[in-house]
């Protein structure tokens, strides 16, 4: 993982444009957690986690997960409880968290974020590894600072 402060840089400089590049962004997200597939939701005004943008999500699941209610699978549980929520490996996972569709996606370390700034939610950010991983601290705390520079661009 490369330095922290350059990648938060990074990621403020593209935060800055006019219409921020949502997919180029979470590609920039995705390489500095070496993660092969991520997810983007903006809140809307009915209260659901909208798609922005995703990286490597079989075609066929991408109308799944394009509204997702507060509350339902990762993304809904870390808008709802404003927390990550951190999968080891979604594959063997038996928690109920994930929806059972979600193991098409064949990815097993998954970490998803609420996109928080001044206590107010935004959405949620997701992302995954193709093999079994548990995040650190350091990079759950990164995720949320992603996460707020996000909001600050949408509020």
């Amino acid at each position: 993982m490369n330095n922290s402060k350059e990648f938060l840089a990074t990621l403020s400089a593209e935060l800055k444009k006019d219409t921020p590049n949502w997919d180029n962004l979470l590609k920039l997200i995705l390489a500095h957690f070496d993660c092969s597939t991520g997810t983007l939701h903006f809140l809307d005004e009915n209260f659901l986690l909208q798609l922005k943008s995703q990286v490597g999500i079989p075609e066929f699941l991408v109308p799944k997960l394009s509204t997702i209610p507060i509350g339902k699978g990762m993304a809904g549980i870390a808008a709802e409880r404003r927390k990550p929520v951190e999968m080891c490996n979604l594959q063997t996972d038996d928690s109920g968290v994930a929806p059972p569709s979600a193991k098409d996606t064949k990815v097993e370390g998954s970490l998803a974020a609420p996109l928080i700034y001044d206590n107010k939610l935004y959405g949620t950010i997701g992302i995954a590894k193709p093999v079994p991983y548990d995040f650190t601290k350091a990079e759950i705390d990164l995720l949320m600072q992603v996460g707020e520079l996000i909001s600050k661009k949408l509020k």
